[in-house]
């Protein structure tokens, strides 16, 4: 799932956060997880997007 909450004008300076919000073992020794990204633009009182991603890890 992703929301864009506000444009990013050209030449702005962005940052990245990641937020692990689950993770359980699945079959053949792996793990699920559950990553929040959210991309803020700096001076901005909003997060311009969240992003949520399911990633599948194997040994």
């Amino acid at each position: 799932r992703v929301r864009f909450m506000s444009p990013v004008p050209v030449g702005s300076r962005i940052r990245g956060r990641m937020k692990l919000l689950a993770s359980e073992p699945i079959e053949n020794d792996g793990v699920q997880m559950v990553w929040e990204t959210t991309i803020e633009l700096e001076g901005a009182k909003k997060p311009a997007c969240v992003a949520e991603s399911v990633v599948r890890r194997y040994p």
